[in-house]
């Protein structure tokens, strides 16, 4: 395992192993994680010298970081350029975006995210490379166990994060759309995830319901100028992460300051 040097930066190869344990035991329910969503070395290096203690890679800001679409327009292995990029240049547990799977197998997955130095993953239920369709849910939960059998293989246990995309795409009727999710984000823990992402921005009283009804930590997304920490952590959120917020709001900010000079 390597030792931080307090810098951020890598000194030597860490254990895999001993970083997926230290990402998983970073999830705590009421006092959540945050990992910063980065998309290159220099956003990882950015965070890690801000003192964050994991990271996570996102596809959104990956793919727009190469000039590819979102949802699966950039290929697995361009995304694990990137990954290896950053692993190389921080010393933190990594967790990866891998959307639907990219038509990986999740072995294939689970391999290629290991050898780049990763040791965590998201993983969706929209199908992107079969018409956006929404996996079902115990097909999802089927995935799930495969990546998980895939990282007990390879000893290592990765941090499988669970994603259901019920609310992002406003699928069913709203009624019963937050009982659906809890119903599809338990059998994903039943089958091996190790924290749960219902993706959306959530009212107060629909996150406090899924925080407090799911048997996992719970991943919640942020805006990094306009939410707190202390609140989400007040509604039992167990990691926070950023997705295409913090590079967008970067992104808007450099416009400004770009616009002086034109």
């Amino acid at each position: 395992m390597a030792i931080p040097d307090g810098t951020g930066s890598a000194s030597t190869t860490p254990d895999p192993a001993a970083l997926a344990r230290t990402l998983l035991d970073l999830h705590v329910p009421g006092s959540p994680v945050v990992l910063p969503t980065v998309w290159d070395a220099w956003s990882a290096t950015l965070a890690a010298d801000a003192g964050f203690a994991a990271l996570t890679v996102g596809s959104h800001p990956v793919a727009d970081s190469i000039g590819r679409a979102d949802h699966e327009g950039m290929t697995f292995d361009e995304l694990l350029t990137r990954v290896r990029q950053i692993t190389a240049a921080v010393d933190l547990p990594v967790s990866v975006d891998v959307e639907s799977g990219y038509g990986r197998s999740p072995a294939a997955l689970i391999d290629g995210l290991l050898d780049a130095g990763a040791v965590g993953l998201n993983i969706e239920d929209t199908v992107h490379a079969d018409g956006g369709r929404l996996r079902a849910a115990g097909e999802h939960a089927e995935l799930v166990g495969a990546l998980r059998t895939a990282s007990d293989s390879a000893g290592v246990p990765v941090v499988i994060n669970a994603r259901t995309d019920l609310f992002l795409r406003a699928d069913g009727a709203e009624t019963d759309r937050v009982a659906r999710a809890i119903e599809r984000l338990t059998l994903c823990a039943q089958a091996g995830a190790s924290s749960l992402y219902p993706v959306g921005r959530h009212t107060d009283a629909v996150q406090r319901e899924l925080t407090s009804s799911l048997p996992l930590p719970v991943n919640a997304i942020a805006v990094p100028a306009e939410d707190s920490l202390t609140h989400l952590a007040e509604l039992g959120v167990g990691r926070i992460s950023f997705g295409p917020f913090w590079q967008a709001d970067l992104a808007a900010r450099s416009k400004d300051l770009l616009a002086r000079w034109q």
